[in-house]
């Protein structure tokens, strides 16, 4: 993996010179600009949450795409990924106190509890966050299977996030398993700015959704996603699949701002954030 932005110097300093430089006689490349396998820790200060105030939140979506738009292949995304996106898949949840997933991505993708990496520990330990993320599925039916080990045996509670008109049978057997109900919305429907909201009252603050699209798409017309962790990846699909955003387009495009691109095998891994 190697960085194309930002760079902060072409001119290799000393700390940036790799311990063997070339034996073709070319200059040495600096650190950031190898192309090399990142240690977790790398990627972990590479994908660090911004300073966040006391009363403050930061919502980060990650999702990948092939270069003709397609957010999903077959109905899920693990066919367009790939090795190191999955590896920064997993530290973007390692550096997150919650992750958020809508309920038809959470069925797709078979999602279970978020697990304690010892690779992340201490960094957790120092942020003064738990093991490991919460998981919270936004939904408004609350039609989900209760019995799965995403409800009954997760590290950290799992998270219902749903409104006050959500079916009270389906709430009541999400409660019994010992998930938590967050209520953000008046009628079944979520909120998308009250939902962020209230799970950053819970002291979850640092947020990623990792989708799917229509959820992505209603925090997208909310105006409350702060930065965009997008993989591109090297492949073609062609057919109708999802973008990685849907629902009602917004009045004006939303403008974000580079913030980081790296490369490797073909995928690039950007940020893009609020301006």
């Amino acid at each position: 993996m190697r960085r194309l932005f930002p760079v902060t110097d072409q001119t290799p300093g000393p700390a940036d010179r790799p311990a063997a430089g070339p034996t073709d006689g070319s200059a040495p490349l600096p650190a950031h600009r190898e192309d090399r396998e990142w240690s977790l820790d790398e990627l972990a200060e590479a994908y660090a949450y911004p300073e966040i105030g006391p009363d403050g939140h930061w919502l980060r979506a990650n999702m990948v795409s092939t270069l003709d738009g397609a957010a999903q292949h077959d109905g899920r995304s693990q066919p367009i990924s790939g090795e190191t996106d999955m590896r920064i898949f997993g530290t973007l949840r390692a550096l997150a106190d919650v992750v958020i997933a809508g309920a038809e991505t959470v069925r797709q993708e078979g999602y279970r509890p978020a697990r304690a990496r010892e690779a992340f520990a201490a960094r957790r330990a120092a942020a003064g966050q738990g093991p490991a993320p919460a998981i919270a599925v936004v939904t408004a039916g609350a039609d989900l299977d209760y019995s799965l080990p995403l409800f009954t045996s997760p590290l950290v509670p799992t998270l219902l996030v749903t409104g006050a008109g959500a079916p009270s049978d389906k709430v009541a057997a999400a409660a019994k398993v010992g998930v938590e109900v967050v209520v953000a919305g008046d009628g079944a429907a979520v909120d998308p700015a009250r939902a962020v909201r209230e799970l950053a009252d819970r002291g979850l603050r640092r947020q990623l959704t990792e989708g799917g699209p229509r959820l992505l798409g209603q925090f997208v017309a909310a105006d409350v996603l702060d930065e965009l962790c997008l993989t591109i990846s090297p492949m073609l699909t062609a057919g109708d699949a999802q973008r990685i955003a849907g629902g009602p387009a917004v009045a004006v495009p939303h403008r974000l701002a580079p913030a980081s691109v790296l490369e490797e095998a073909g995928f690039l891994f950007t940020s893009y954030r609020r301006i």
